[in-house]
């Protein structure tokens, strides 16, 4: 067949027909995405349209999704120009040299060219496909076309194309083979001879190419010919922010992505190496299995005797002087959190391996440190989202700091029932900002701020950079545990045996829950549903089956030892939690 002349209309991960070229955009003209179907002559109304968004609970795994043979993926003289127009920027090959077989394809495709889709800045990202609803900053599509086919946009699998996610680091390479390839980027239409010397592997990296999806669409652009058998690589390719952000401001355009269409009943396959959630769990209702049906999922404790989170009853409490301080390591370090991200259930921060460690507090092993999370409600000023309650009254937010026995493995400890260790801090907005006369008498511990305000700015400066599911940000601000727990009395807590507060559940948990709260600014509060995207991820309060809860030994207020004064007050002094 003529490739030469097909490659003239190629663009996208589309095979465009050329009399619709010039009659349909991203933006700003009559044919905008929603009205490509009326084109004329265009398939872009009909039932096996793509993009799509990937719904990994309903993905089946295939046995036959063997891996792919790539032929000359790693020629480092294959790209022969490179194409910038209106709508993207497109690698044209030297023809009849790059071949892609297997990975269930039936037969061999010639390959003929890859292109991008992106979005506009930073925190509006363009991939074409998406993940459980999650956006990548951008997607490459390799094209080809089988071999021996006259027709190849007319036939059900005319066309075989490879979708890459493109996902943003802070620190990637800035001088490799997407840093030349950028080079070329401009702000004019046309085609220029390519003169470096990448190959296609030099641009895929390390991604897994085991690992991908597969399911029957169309080209994604007019004339949204069915001819596309899709696969989409579960593991992005990662490169620095900053080499994305070329792309829309060196050309001038953005936003060059179709909205995902209706699957329309399609089924989305595996391969067999892909990472597949055994099921999908979520705090509300917009999900199969809601908090109330936890129990029912594959391999969950949720059910069990020892559940967490629980109410904590003040006048239950028994008093064990053998709850002494915990002794902190590293916890001041301000260079310990490696990178923030949102899982789609909390904002988590991930802690530089083998740094901080916590013992003593009762523990009675040395446990190591290995991320903090927070639960949260909604964005009303005076919501309530923390997951543990004291004498039924919920915080705003908690802060959950999980460290590992140091002693097993992550797989054991979570087998273990003391596997796990988690410091629970309540959150609340601090109170307004009195005199300091007026604070010279204050005797409660809820009466001045007791968290480093500039840490949490700091902490809180990284939400924006997160809102998409599944995103992360590396830290290089300096903030370390103790600024943000600031002077919370530590000597003073609740412990009781428990569990994961989420799917699993594994009953493998000793819970701390300090009883002086941290007090932030209730904008900062806010921040976290408001760019997170989500609201009222906490579980409720469990059954405490006959469990005992724990007071420390030190039963003083803070610093301030009130008895020495006002002995007649002493009855005070356990009522923390407010």
């Amino acid at each position: 067949m003529a490739v030469s002349s097909l490659l003239l209309c190629l663009c996208f991960g589309a095979l465009v027909k050329c009399a619709a070229g010039s009659d349909w955009c991203y933006t700003g003209c009559e044919h905008t995405p929603a009205h490509w179907k009326d084109i004329s002559g265009t398939f872009c109304g009909e039932k096996r349209q793509s993009p799509i968004d990937i719904v990994t609970s309903d993905v089946k795994t295939d046995q036959n999704l063997h891996n792919f043979t790539f032929a000359n993926f790693s020629s480092e003289n294959v790209i022969k120009s490179i194409k910038i127009d209106k709508h993207t920027v497109k690698c044209i090959l030297e023809e009849n040299e790059v071949e892609v077989s297997g990975g269930g394809l039936d037969g061999t495709y010639s390959t003929i060219q890859f292109h991008l889709h992106w979005g506009d800045t930073e925190h509006h990202p363009g991939s074409e496909h998406t993940i459980d609803k999650h956006r990548y900053p951008m997607e490459m599509h390799i094209v080809s076309l089988k071999k021996g086919m006259q027709d190849p946009v007319n036939d059900p699998e005319g066309i075989a194309v490879l979708g890459f996610f493109i996902n943003a680091t802070e620190d990637g390479d800035m001088s490799g083979p997407w840093s030349n390839l950028t080079s070329y980027l401009k702000n004019t239409a046309g085609t220029v001879d390519f003169n470096h010397t990448i190959s296609i592997d030099d641009l895929i990296g390390n991604v897994d190419r085991t690992k991908f999806y597969r399911y029957m669409g169309s080209l994604t652009t007019p004339n949204c010919n069915e001819a596309v058998v899709w696969t989409v690589f579960q593991e992005p390719i990662n490169i620095n922010k900053n080499l994305i952000q070329n792309f829309p401001m060196k050309t001038g355009i953005s936003n060059v992505f179709r909205p995902t269409q209706n699957t329309n009943g399609r089924q989305v396959f595996a391969s067999p190496a892909t990472t597949l959630p055994s099921s999908h769990w979520c705090y509300d209702d917009h999900c199969h299995f809601s908090p109330s049906k936890w129990q029912l999922l594959p391999q969950s404790y949720c059910g069990g005797e020892l559940q967490s989170p629980i109410n904590i009853d003040t006048r239950n409490t028994l008093k064990d002087n053998h709850l002494k301080e915990f002794t902190y390591t590293k916890f001041d370090e301000k260079h310990a959190i490696k990178y923030i991200t949102n899982t789609g259930e909390a904002v988590k921060c991930v802690l530089k391996e083998d740094l901080l460690e916590v013992s003593g507090g009762g523990l009675g092993h040395v446990y190591s440190t290995l991320q903090f999370h927070f639960h949260w409600g909604s964005r009303s000023p005076d919501s309530e989202g923390s997951e543990h309650t004291v004498d039924s009254h919920r915080y705003p937010m908690e802060m959950h700091i999980v460290n590992k026995r140091k002693d097993l493995s992550l797989e054991d400890a979570i087998k273990t029932p003391n596997g796990l260790a988690v410091l629970g801090f309540f959150i609340e907005a601090k109170e307004s900002t009195k005199s300091s006369d007026e604070s010279h008498h204050e005797t409660g511990p809820t009466s001045k701020p007791t968290s480093d305000i500039d840490a949490w700015k700091r902490l809180t400066s990284y939400l924006p950079h997160i809102q998409n599911i599944s995103s992360k940000a590396n830290v290089t601000e300096e903030i370390s545990i103790d600024d943000l727990l600031g002077d919370v009395n530590r000597a003073v807590f609740y412990r009781y045996n428990g569990s994961l507060t989420t799917p699993s559940c594994n009953e493998a948990v000793v819970w701390t829950i300090f009883k002086e709260s941290i007090k932030v600014d209730k904008d900062m509060m806010m921040l976290f549903p408001t760019h997170a995207g989500y609201e009222n991820v906490f579980r409720p309060a469990q059954a405490l089956n006959n469990r005992k809860i724990f007071t420390s030994a030190s039963s003083a207020p803070g610093p301030i030892q009130l008895f020495l004064l006002l002995g007649c007050l002493c009855a005070l002094s356990y009522n923390l939690h407010l």
